[in-house]
């Protein structure tokens, strides 16, 4: 789920704004301006995972929720939940929980991250155009980190402008694997417990947590 929370890396001769594309930064603006107003985000995801020669390292899918800075993100085998403040990630099998604060000055991404104007510092971004995905045109824009330390190098965002949001992503990691995330089953302005955004220790009996 790390990949979900993921993304790029190189170095440029020119300033990253100078490279910067003013088309993409128009879509990824209203995505982000959008998703600014919403209460509350509900969708399912699913997962496919390619290794360097093109071949299946794994699938999986699940469903996300989000809510203001809070977030769950259940798989069968795992389950991510914050409520702003902290993060913790429980694993069935081995019934136990990892809990962490969240960082805010942290370069990691986060949902609310992919979701808002996370693109303008840490990204060179421009837009490939309409594409074809399910059946339907979408746009292609293509992220660039501007930090070449990252663990990927590249990530294309897929974005239905008529719904103004991000319905699919790929990300391209130096080790040669492809995560290809998408979306569907949106549902907007749900009404969600703050409680749904904390891990409570009484739901899962002998479960061991541990502190990061």
């Amino acid at each position: 789920m790390k990949q979900l929370l993921v993304l790029i890396t190189a170095l440029f001769s020119l300033s990253a704004h100078a490279q910067k594309d003013p088309k993409a930064k128009a879509v990824l603006d209203k995505v982000s301006k959008k998703f600014k107003t919403l209460k509350s985000v509900e969708a399912n995801y699913s997962l496919n995972v390619t290794n360097r020669a093109g071949k299946s390292a794994g699938a999986k899918s699940g469903k996300i929720y989000l809510k203001g800075d809070k977030y769950l993100i259940t798989e069968k085998d795992m389950k991510i939940i914050s409520d702003g403040k902290k993060v913790w990630k429980y694993e069935p099998d081995a019934n136990e929980v990892l809990v962490s604060k969240v960082d805010a000055a942290s370069d990691g991404i986060t949902p609310q991250k992919l979701f808002t104007n996370f693109y303008d510092q840490d990204f060179i971004y421009k837009l490939n155009g309409k594409v074809k995905e399910g059946g339907k045109m979408v746009t292609e824009i293509e992220l660039t980190p501007t930090d070449k330390r990252k663990n990927f190098y590249k990530v294309y965002l897929y974005i239905d402008e008529v719904q103004q949001m991000i319905t699919s992503s790929k990300i391209f990691e130096n080790s040669g694997n492809v995560y290809s995330y998408s979306m569907n089953g949106l549902k907007l302005n749900q009404t969600m417990a703050d409680n749904l955004f904390v891990f409570n220790k009484s739901q899962y009996p002998g479960v061991e947590e541990i502190i990061q």
